[in-house]
């Protein structure tokens, strides 16, 4: 990634999706996102030792369902007004691994990601892009999101097993 210019680049929210899915009574997924993400990337010399750091509002999550939406954000789920933010901050980068912490309702996991530079460019407006895209797989037991409904014919309706997949998109750091 030699390719990167050095010191801290910007995170495009309008070009990086954060989003999950998640099995509902054992026959179908539901697929959902937040909308809300910052953070930064930086990049030190030569290109080298990388270090992500990701916040994502946990009121903007979306499953393009209201319903749902309000119930992910109770107390239930997320609990937004205590635990207003999920953050990820990078401990260790590879060619193709991203390790880090991963907080969601104040309790913090180390998670890994497998993880894939998908190269940089400049677009037609003179900005230096990034990206990169990350999948991993989390129980959500593990980090206190506990609630489920037994289903008359045996199991849950909610898995515990969790897939989350980042595009992320940063542009480089501007000349002073």
């Amino acid at each position: 990634m030699t390719d990167l210019t050095p010191g801290t680049w910007a995170l495009d929210p309008t070009h990086t999706a954060a989003s999950f899915t998640v099995r509902h009574a054992g026959i179908s997924k539901v697929r959902g996102q937040f909308t809300d993400v910052t953070g930064a990337l930086t990049v030190g010399d030569n290109g080298e030792n990388l270090s992500f750091d990701v916040s994502l509002k946990t009121a903007s999550v979306t499953t393009a369902n209201e319903d749902r939406d309000n119930h992910l954000r109770s107390g239930d789920f997320f609990d937004t007004e205590n635990f207003p933010e999920i953050t990820f901050v990078s401990t260790k980068v590879t060619d193709d691994k991203l390790v880090g912490d991963l907080t969601i309702r104040g309790t913090t996991q180390e998670v890994e990601l497998s993880f894939e530079y998908e190269g940089a460019a400049t677009d037609p407006f003179g900005t230096y892009r990034a990206g990169f895209t990350g999948q991993t797989t989390i129980s959500r037991k593990e980090f206190g999101l506990t609630w489920n409904a037994a289903l008359e014919a045996g199991g849950v309706l909610v898995s515990d097993e969790v897939k989350i997949s980042v595009e992320a998109e940063f542009t480089a750091p501007t000349a002073a």
